[in-house]
């Protein structure tokens, strides 16, 4: 049997999502019949899988003991001697903003296991002695929006789980506004506008598909952009997201013409060879706390807009 002693960071979880987080070897669905079966209890009874847990209630688990994640002493040793690589733009006791290098990943993938931008972030804040895996029941820091490997901005990295619950809801109401930054080949027509459409995700080839019309397996995506400057061939423009799906900006400018400068899968090959850009010319490069209700223990942050104003496309292109 193991006890657990439910922290700020635990508190709101389900039951049964902290009894998969507690015990991360334990099947799916052994841990709804474990919970079905009283051998999960919370304050010495048995409750129901969905129970939201609050600061202080103590979770008893009588599972074997080789479901449970023993402390990793070799993850203790990677995070202290990993040297983390941070463009930090804000820092603050609940949350972190990080201006991401086009060509790290964000998360573990099929490509890299080890240097990748929560890796850092972990470590870093392991180091600054603000996180001890081993004083979490289920909580790591986590990052609550990606982008792409090769595109450029800022990430948003949450200290606490209360701090991650809150950031993600105002991301799915659309309280956070994230800006993006691109060198488009080509000029929009009109200047400014809306790209609406529906896109659809070739798994296999990690390629998104443009429909103007609903597909099956479609999701719709909305596209704002605005040109902000014109040099030749080039245009510089800004765009902003109502969705956020995977590819949107770089297929949804492609579809009107003007794919961006450095874009090897939707882009012009001989265009961004003659350039010498081997990577999508696009950078998330503001962010607003547009807040529309309570935010909670991010209150504080009301109003704020953060910007990254060393972009070095933009450098290069449009000084």
């Amino acid at each position: 049997m193991r006890e657990f002693t439910i922290n700020k960071n635990d508190a709101g979880q389900r039951l049964d999502r902290f009894t998969a987080k507690a015990a991360p070897t334990l099947p799916p669905a052994l841990v709804q019949k474990y919970i079905r079966l009283k051998r999960v209890k919370v304050n010495g009874k048995g409750a129901k899988r969905e129970v939201r847990l609050e600061l202080g209630d103590i979770v008893q688990m009588y599972v074997n003991d080789e479901f449970f994640q023993e402390l990793d002493t070799e993850e203790d040793k990677f995070l202290a001697a990993f040297r983390p690589q941070l463009d930090i733009i804000y820092e603050d006791e609940n949350l972190l903003l990080v201006n991401k290098r086009p060509g790290l990943v964000v998360h573990a993938d099929e490509t890299e296991k080890v240097n990748t931008l929560v890796h850092h972030i972990q470590a870093y804040l392991y180091q600054q002695h603000e996180w001890d895996p081993a004083a979490e029941n289920s909580f790591a820091p986590a990052l609550c929006n990606r982008i792409d490997r090769n595109t450029g901005g800022i990430v948003i990295a949450a200290k606490n789980a209360e701090t991650l619950r809150i950031t993600n809801d105002k991301i799915r109401t659309h309280e956070l506004r994230k800006t993006y930054l691109c060198v488009a080949v080509g000029n929009p027509r009109p200047s400014s506008g809306k790209i609406e459409g529906f896109l659809l995700k070739d798994e296999r080839k990690k390629e998104v598909s443009f429909y103007r019309h609903p597909i099956p397996g479609g999701r719709s995506a909305v596209t704002y952009y605005k040109t902000l400057q014109k040099k030749g061939e080039l245009a510089l423009v800004e765009c902003e997201l109502l969705t956020g799906r995977t590819h949107q900006i770089r297929v949804s400018m492609a579809e009107i013409g003007c794919p961006l400068l450095g874009d090897g899968k939707y882009g012009r090959g001989e265009i961004n060879r003659r350039y010498g850009e081997q990577k999508q010319c696009l950078w998330s490069y503001q962010l607003a706390f547009d807040f529309q209700s309570d935010a909670g223990i991010l209150e504080y942050l009301r109003g704020k807009v953060l910007r990254v104003e060393n972009i070095p496309f933009k450098n290069r292109y449009f000084p």
